[in-house]
């Protein structure tokens, strides 16, 4: 069987499945095409949303030295069945004083953002659910409405910990959309171009057979790179940017007057948060479904994509298992003071590589810009506290 029928099996599926409407209205193709769409796009991310869920759990415990899910089916794989019958079966609290109708609606607002943002990225060769021109665009501009999702979660509580939760977290990830939008803009620079699918293109190739163009291996790159993914870590209130939802201050932030499904699909919606800006930054930085090396172009496109969602979804769960919960001023002071100046400085870097060429001097002078600005900001934000010499005293 060759690759590239593997490569498009999903796409002949589809075409076999349109066959019996071959003769009908246009409108009534594109309708059923994008249902298909649709379709296709919920179940995948469903079923990746069930297996991160257990997997998450029992990677945690081998971090920690300890069993993960192991009960419910073989090796524990079944955790998440019985997590979601819970859930459906658990009685709906709403507080009497609460504005049912927000406190209704958060849920619903924030998973259906989640999922739209899941539509512009490509998947692999030609199967971009939606392919727009202005996909990156499309992205930030939906995915800003979380912050709306959250704040009619804390309202409609009446609740003063969910209000307070709500505020942190609308707060960090105002701070934090500015850098992640910011380090998008070099690569869009550099593409000419807001389509996801375009920037995949420009990506594509090698050096040598065996060094990709992707951005990231460029200096510019790599640091945007990494702005990107902290960013996408506190967008999705992960560990250790989780401050919103921090069980010993403020009980689980503005999902504290949440049970049942409506708390599942908070959970949820985190979890499709999390496999978009993953998505997007394989996209952006990592060059899409094009393959590390040229040796390796026969495996089909799609599996490098999720292979690399993968690595990410798990450096994301390694991050949670490894460090502990930072302060919600140390965050703030982390997003304005350093990685908003390092952002804009990915942006003339990107400028100085191209307009030398896009060779190894602009590379080298590229990687100058980054490392003056770093050790100039690591200068002036020296925040190592002076303390006096702790004297310890003991009782006789």
């Amino acid at each position: 069987m060759s690759s590239g029928f593997l490569d498009h099996i999903f796409l002949r599926a589809k075409e076999w499945l349109l066959s019996p409407l071959a003769g009908a209205p246009d409108w009534l193709i594109q309708v059923v095409s994008s249902l298909i769409n649709i379709s296709g796009v919920l179940g995948v991310f469903l079923i990746l949303f069930a297996l991160i869920s257990v997997l998450e759990r029992k990677i945690l415990g081998r971090i920690q030295n300890r069993y993960g899910p192991n009960r419910v089916g073989p090796f524990g794989l079944f955790q998440p069945v019985a997590d979601g019958i819970k859930m459906l079966i658990k009685e709906d609290v709403v507080p009497a004083r609460a504005d049912k109708i927000v406190h209704f609606f958060a849920p619903i607002l924030v998973a259906a953002t989640a999922i739209l943002t899941l539509g512009v990225i490509p998947y692999g060769r030609n199967m971009t659910p939606f392919a727009i021109d202005g996909g990156i665009l499309f992205f930030f501009a939906v995915g800003s409405t979380t912050e709306l999702a959250v704040f009619m979660a804390g309202w409609g509580s009446n609740n003063k910990f969910s209000m307070l939760g709500a505020m942190r977290a609308i707060a960090q990830m105002v701070s934090y959309e500015l850098p992640l939008f910011i380090t998008t803009l070099p690569v869009v620079m550099i593409v000419g171009s807001l389509s996801p699918d375009a920037i995949v293109a420009a990506q594509d190739g090698y050096s040598f057979g065996i060094l990709p163009h992707w951005f990231v291996t460029t200096p510019w790159g790599a640091a945007a790179f990494i702005l990107f993914f902290v960013s996408g870590l506190v967008e999705s209130n992960r560990t250790p940017f989780d401050v919103p939802e921090g069980e010993s201050e403020i009980v689980a932030g503005h999902m504290t007057e949440y049970s049942g499904f409506k708390y599942a699909t908070f959970f949820m919606a985190e979890y499709f948060g999390m496999f978009a800006i993953s998505g997007l930054a394989v996209t952006l930085f990592l060059g899409g479904w094009h393959s590390p090396i040229a040796a390796l172009n026969f495996i089909p496109s799609y599996l490098w994509f999720f292979l690399k969602l993968s690595a990410l979804l798990f450096v994301y769960i390694w991050v949670r298992g490894t460090l502990p919960r930072t302060r919600v001023d140390q965050i703030m002071n982390f997003a304005w003071k350093f990685m908003l100046p390092i952002a804009f400085t990915c942006i003339v870097a990107a400028a100085v590589w191209h307009y030398q060429g896009r060779g190894l001097a602009g590379w080298l002078w590229s990687l100058a810009v980054l490392t003056i600005v770093y050790l100039t900001l690591s200068r002036f934000l020296d925040t190592s506290k002076k303390f006096a010499p702790r004297t310890y005293r003991f009782a006789e």
